[in-house]
């Protein structure tokens, strides 16, 4: 079983950063794109990245494209998001997620799921 354990959200002022960090465990060709995905109270989820299996293909919702980074580190299996010029409208609870390619994510595809970490940016 493919598990996604999400970390390092939190609260912090408009302009401000935080990387997201997500821990995967029992990958498998169906997980091999990574990505995240986010929810607003009140708002639908949205795509917001992905990355290929070795990093070498990106998406962003054109919504983060500049201000956030997707990485990952395959020795440890975790894969990453810094957010950096951080708006009130990025305050959301932000899901990994894993699918088929990196590709299937952008298209709004997923396998699995992580439980989700609450990113609040204040004005």
């Amino acid at each position: 079983q493919v598990h996604l354990v999400e970390s390092g959200g939190g609260l912090v002022q408009a302009g401000g950063s935080l990387r997201l960090s997500c821990a995967a465990s029992g990958l498998t060709s169906s997980s091999a794109g990574t990505g995240w995905f986010r929810q607003a109270p009140g708002k639908e989820r949205e795509f917001v990245s992905a990355i290929s299996r070795f990093g070498r293909t990106t998406y962003y919702a054109d919504s983060v494209e500049g201000r956030f980074t997707i990485s990952r580190d395959n020795a440890k299996n975790t894969v990453y998001l810094q957010m950096n010029s951080l708006k009130p409208e990025d305050t959301a609870v932000y899901y990994c997620a894993a699918g088929f390619t990196a590709n299937s994510l952008r298209i709004g595809n997923s396998n699995y799921w992580g439980q989700g970490t609450q990113v609040t940016v204040s004005s």
